[in-house]
């Protein structure tokens, strides 16, 4: 069905989609009218709130409203960190809650953890993914059938166990009728001054024209987001410093040096990847101190207006578990360009063998 930019009334999801036209504005799409279109999503895994400050971002960029209707974390401070920036306190363990017990809603997100999944399945599609949390994800997506879904993982996941694991989820969220794709994307490439490769898996209901995001956009300067005082807390003992100035020399120029598990030191125009369970001392800013909670947090681009209400620890510990909320709102800019003008494009999916991904393949045109 060709919608061609034109919603046609109709009731999805209990939820009333009234009819309106979009023309192209000096940003992209915006809505002709006087009615704005609202999207209600679910936040699962949702940590700090990455996604729900993506999409916010990106709602307010092209012009529609974004309706949380369900977030849920297991991490009681996390859980605490979310009420206090949202006013909503997350529902816990996702493994709980029976899937018709969530809202319906447009579009899922979620950040879920990697997991090993078995090989040996009987090709029963994501039943075979039993007793993962990515199972909790194609349950709720079977039952409220959403119109589209971001999920975020690490890289890693794309050659976990010679990349059988992601075609096992590919082939899992293709068996629930979904058109889906991977890539992955680097915070660097997005503004962020940080080296933060993530996979991203989207997925549509219905066949779209979706392009991924290239990046592009020029990194920010280290300096413009580190603080200018910083606490003697903050700064490694004197053992430490003096033991990274015998492998590295001082930088004219703000720079994190960074320490790999072979204790090769290195020094960087920005940092790399953020991580939830290193060693305290693997950043230091200029080979002397140690993050602070707002350095964390603006290098995977959370906006200032974040309230901090955590210690030093779980704040360290959620950042390094945050999505780089940058790439996530660019992404996310995509996938709802793509819900509204959904059909415009034709597509057909094709199913490869069963170690590759799946992919969105576009028609010729016809004339």
């Amino acid at each position: 069905m060709n919608m061609k930019g034109q919603n046609s009334g109709k009731k999805t999801n209990g939820v009333n989609r009234s009819s309106y036209r979009w023309k192209k504005g000096g940003n992209g799409s915006v809505r002709e009218g006087t009615r704005i279109r609202t999207y209600r999503f679910v936040d699962l895994f949702c940590g700090i709130g990455g996604f729900r400050f993506a999409v916010e971002a990106a709602a307010k960029k092209i012009g529609f409203n974004a309706e949380c209707v369900f977030s849920s974390d297991i991490d009681p401070e996390c859980q605490r960190a979310y009420e206090a920036n949202f006013g909503e306190l997350p529902t816990g363990d996702i493994t709980k809650v029976h899937a018709l017990e969530i809202a319906d809603h447009d579009v899922l997100f979620a950040g879920f953890p990697c997991q090993p999944f078995s090989i040996i399945g009987q090709m029963k599609g994501f039943e075979d993914t039993r007793g993962t949390l990515f199972f909790d994800i194609a349950r709720i997506l079977e039952a409220k059938r959403p119109q589209a879904f971001v999920l975020e993982n690490v890289k890693l996941l794309v050659g976990h166990n010679r990349g059988r694991t992601l075609s096992r989820i590919m082939e899992s969220l293709a068996s629930l009728g979904y058109y889906v794709d991977y890539r992955v994307l680097n915070a660097l490439d997005f503004g962020l001054p940080q080296k933060r490769e993530r996979v991203f898996i989207v997925g549509f209901r219905n066949p779209v024209s979706f392009e991924w995001p290239t990046g592009n956009a020029p990194m920010t300067p280290l300096d413009k987001l580190l603080e200018k005082k910083v606490p003697q807390e903050y700064y490694a003992s004197n053992h430490i410093r003096s033991n990274r100035l015998k492998h590295h020399r001082k930088t004219s120029e703000p720079t994190i040096w960074h320490e790999n598990k072979a204790g090769h030191i290195s020094a960087y125009a920005y940092s790399c990847a953020l991580r939830a369970g290193a060693s305290y001392n693997y950043l230091l800013v200029n080979g002397e101190r140690r993050l602070t909670e707002r350095e964390m947090l603006r290098l995977q681009g959370f906006p200032e207006s974040f309230v901090i209400v955590c210690n030093y620890s779980q704040t360290r510990k959620q950042a390094g578990n945050a999505v780089p909320v940058p790439v996530v709102e660019t992404v996310l800019e995509r996938v709802f360009d793509s819900i509204r003008r959904w059909g415009e494009t034709p597509w057909v999916y094709e199913v490869p063998s069963f170690d590759r991904q799946f992919r969105f393949v576009r028609e010729k045109a016809i004339k």
